[in-house]
């Protein structure tokens, strides 16, 4: 009488791990809305009073709709920004450098004029919009 050999169920059970699955793509769906909202929520800033910066250690930059730069009302090319820059902002941690945009510039010309004041040692930065009146 041959004897019978039993072999191992070589199978593996797929319903726990289906189960698994969906439970997490569940909870994936149920906590991406939420994360994604409480990201975008941005709290800008509010000031009633501020301190002025003296108008002999601040150099402003200004880029119109167009793409025109002025850097203290003066018209510059782009490209000569980095030459006219050098020549205003001496390598000094004292000097601020002010960016005044319209909000239709694209952030790649803002990103260059702060590239290039990052390599001359601006000990501070600050970014704004033009207002209205001066915009139309």
């Amino acid at each position: 009488m041959p004897i019978e050999r039993r072999r191992a169920f070589a199978e593996p059970n797929m319903v726990p791990l289906i189960d698994v699955a969906l439970i997490l793509v569940i909870i994936f769906m149920v906590l991406t809305p939420i994360l994604v909202n409480s990201q975008l929520t941005v709290k800008l800033p509010k000031a009633d009073s501020g301190v002025p910066t003296e108008a002999a250690t601040t150099v402003t930059v200004e880029i119109s709709r167009g793409g025109s730069v002025t850097i203290d009302g003066a018209p510059v090319r782009w490209n000569n920004i980095e030459r006219e820059l050098t020549l205003h902002l001496p390598r000094s941690a004292h000097k601020t450098l002010l960016v005044q945009a319209d909000r239709s510039v694209a952030v790649e010309k803002v990103v260059t004029v702060l590239d290039v004041a990052k390599k001359l040692g601006v000990g501070k930065l600050g970014i704004g919009v033009i207002p209205k009146s001066a915009s139309q």
